[in-house]
């Protein structure tokens, strides 16, 4: 079983990583529990509330998913999660009774400039309850204290601001924007870019 590597506490000041990067902690992701949650290496195991969490509208809709995926293709994908040596896939479940909220993901590795991306999708169920909040922080401090990135970036869609805040808290900084990046219900959308650095003041 995963060690746990990582907890969240409140004020600290810091990222701060060792400046060379560990992959080893992408390939064998170790699990990651803070108050919450826990987030877990995704697999199939999670196929049930990986498939409830693709039919909330909702979720669809702030991910900005225009495909349509069959529930072979989810086991599929899940079945092949665990192992990347270039990414993390967690499962973030409630800490409490184990239920499965979403995912949160590291993804397109730069090697040469120890950068990587990171998206995260909740369920609507988890809205408004911190969950979503605790599980960026967990991943931002594996991802900068345990892999040894320089940069995390990720984008939001302009009609997100309760993401928009949650990153905002978790150190992300705007960097620019993506005019028009998103078609969605007739209406073209923009993007923002965020990104956090080692270095970057970890807010409470």
């Amino acid at each position: 079983m995963a060690t746990t590597v990582i907890g969240v506490t409140a004020g600290a000041a810091m990222w701060s990583s060792t400046g060379v990067l560990d992959l080893a902690p992408l390939r064998d992701q170790p699990e990651l529990t803070g108050d919450r949650v826990t987030l877990r290496q995704l697999d199939e195991t999670f196929l049930d509330g990986a498939w409830r969490v693709l039919q909330d509208p909702e979720t669809t809709r702030l991910t900005g998913t225009h495909g349509v995926f069959t529930r072979d293709q989810v086991r599929a994908y899940l079945k092949g999660r665990p192992g990347a040596p270039d990414r993390a896939d967690y499962a973030v479940v409630r800490t409490a009774d184990g239920e499965y909220l979403g995912e949160v993901v590291l993804m397109d590795l730069d090697e040469g400039n120890r950068s990587m991306n990171f998206r995260i999708a909740l369920g609507g169920h988890a809205f408004g309850r911190g969950y979503g909040t605790e599980a960026v922080r967990l991943i931002v401090a594996f991802g900068l204290d345990v892999v040894g990135l320089h940069r995390i970036g990720l984008e939001v869609y302009d009609f997100n601001p309760r993401a928009l805040r949650v990153y905002e808290k978790c150190g992300f900084v705007r960097e620019g924007v993506l005019r028009d990046a998103l078609w969605w219900d007739g209406e073209w959308h923009d993007a923002f870019q965020m990104s956090v650095i080692e270095g970057d003041p970890r807010l409470g």
